[in-house]
């Protein structure tokens, strides 16, 4: 069997911001099609770490690959190759829902064609039928998540990058989301979500614990519960595992 190269390869990254590091000697790998959690409470440097892969921010030091090119020297070629959606959902408020969808078709240089063809696929996805002509700024906080990311979704990415895609949203819209978010991870889409939310790692195929920056535990949820609770007679939760790396000493309390 072809054994396939990483999506995703970060090896000893490190950003400073004068004599403050945000990102410590990052170094872990995610394989094509695989639903990647970065876990962490804010400012533990996981938009940092996002920002770098993307190349939108260059490392102070180390190296990355994303999609089979260096972040540092071929920044280009990735951001065609890779969708992202942050926090802040990057809409325009005073745009319309079909509006904000063309103008990242045209951003991502799709033809007319393909770009009536993306647009019509994005708000047959997203439920969005009836909220065609909607300014952004007046929908409801589930529905700007769906279009944010049918909008990152427009040029048929092989690589999502997704900061905090669930921070204001319901507990319905979150399941929703999730429920996206597999369905893309089965057509072959690779997937690297941040999230503060420790319940939400239960849903990655595998997780890394990052705290001051520094990446203090990686695997799948099963893995690390085990590793930490190798006696436990109950299941433990994601929450119980995070409590007992900082109980250990190995970051700080969140």
């Amino acid at each position: 069997m072809e054994v396939k190269p990483p999506a995703i390869v970060a090896h000893d990254l490190v950003r400073k911001f004068g004599e403050f590091t945000a990102v410590d000697h990052l170094s872990f790998s995610v394989g094509q099609g695989e639903v990647f959690g970065f876990l962490g409470p804010n400012g533990s440097g996981k938009s940092t770490t996002i920002r770098m892969l993307t190349g939108i921010l260059p490392p102070t030091s180390g190296s990355a690959r994303v999609a089979g090119f260096e972040v540092a020297t071929q920044s280009r070629q990735i951001k065609f190759r890779i969708g992202y959606m942050s926090q802040k959902f990057s809409l325009y408020e005073d745009m319309t829902v079909v509006e904000n969808l063309e103008f990242f078709a045209a951003i991502y240089r799709l033809d007319k064609i393909r770009s009536k063809a993306r647009v019509e696929w994005a708000i047959e996805n997203s439920e969005l039928q009836e909220k065609r002509r909607v300014l952004t700024r007046d929908l409801p906080g589930g529905f700007r998540q769906r279009l944010a990311l049918s909008c990152a979704l427009m040029h048929e990415p092989s690589i999502m990058f997704l900061d905090e895609p669930t921070s204001g949203v319901d507990p319905v819209a979150r399941r929703h989301f999730w429920d996206t978010i597999y369905g893309l991870a089965k057509r072959g889409v690779t997937i690297l979500v941040t999230t503060h939310f420790l319940e939400e790692s239960e849903y990655c195929d595998r997780v890394g614990m990052i705290l001051d920056g520094k990446l203090v535990a990686i695997g799948s949820p099963r893995d690390l519960k085990r590793e930490v609770f190798p006696d436990h007679t109950e299941e433990p939760t994601m929450d119980d595992v995070f409590v007992e790396l900082v109980h250990r000493g190995r970051g700080t309390t969140p």
